[in-house]
């Protein structure tokens, strides 16, 4: 099927001194991730891909309170079937996946909530710098569906089978604190440091490199994360279009709009 989303002028970037920032820019919906910003977000990786003076990327979201929630389900609710569930797992792994295979490394500067498909945006990403008040959750569960854009096999490389299984199946929020222990966390920002001053020394020594240098240890680690992807992002959405079609699903979202 074809999906059908208005181009979204939710994102912005800037480039300054070799640094990508892309901006999730609604902040006032907790920067949603609706399918006109995952199409902003693979369009503009792809595209910024082919810029040899950028060394680094960097994807954060507005305010001070959300890095990115989940998918907009009001936008969603209208995709029901297995085939339309296929069809947006695809559109998202194709946004993330821009991310992924991001020629330099990709850090998600962590200035709020990520939550279901916020998370997995989060988790695409080669490192995840926190606030100390983030939360992190991969809470799919608690709509009755599962990761759909390859967020589940990436907690699965960085924290092992069975944490990603219980941290999945208890569709927990973690603080930055508790994600950091679980492995799905690099680095928190310490209580009353201010995050921007923190976050530029956390970044300093990533700029010490020469640009070659950097996409040369992207490419290894690319290389790393990509054994037996393909075949498990495609279980992921063969399973992702069977649970979303499913009547416990849309049982899940009508209770939730009637306790909102």
């Amino acid at each position: 099927m074809t999906l059908c989303f208005n181009a979204s002028n939710d994102v912005r970037h800037a480039v300054v001194d070799g640094v990508l920032t892309v901006t999730i820019d609604r902040a006032e919906k907790r920067n949603p991730l609706s399918l006109g910003v995952l199409d902003v977000l693979r369009r503009l990786f792809t595209e910024m891909a082919g810029d040899p003076d950028i060394r680094l990327a960097v994807i954060t979201g507005a305010g001070d309170k959300a890095f990115a929630s989940g998918g907009d389900l009001g936008e969603l609710a209208a995709y029901r079937s297995r085939e339309d569930a296929e069809a947006f797992s695809r559109h998202g792994k194709a946004a993330l996946d821009a991310i992924r295979l991001f020629p330099v490394p990709v850090i998600a500067r962590l200035n709020g909530v990520a939550l279901g498909g916020g998370c997995e945006l989060a988790l695409a990403c080669d490192q995840r710098l926190a606030v100390a008040s983030a939360k992190l959750g991969m809470i799919h569960g608690r709509l009755a569906i599962s990761a759909s854009w390859g967020g589940g096999n990436d907690l699965v490389r960085l924290v092992g089978p069975a944490k990603a299984l219980r941290l999945m199946a208890t569709a927990a929020t973690l603080s930055a604190a508790d994600a950091q222990a679980e492995g799905m966390v690099d680095a928190v920002c310490p209580e009353g440091q201010a995050f921007d001053d923190w976050f530029a020394t956390q970044l300093s020594p990533w700029h010490e490199h020469p640009r070659q240098v950097m996409r040369a240890f992207k490419a290894i680690a690319t290389g790393a994360r990509a054994t037996n992807r393909r075949e498990l992002d495609t279980l992921e959405t063969l399973h992702f279009a069977e649970v979303w079609a499913h009547e416990d699903h849309w049982a899940a979202i009508e209770k939730l709009g009637a306790r909102s």
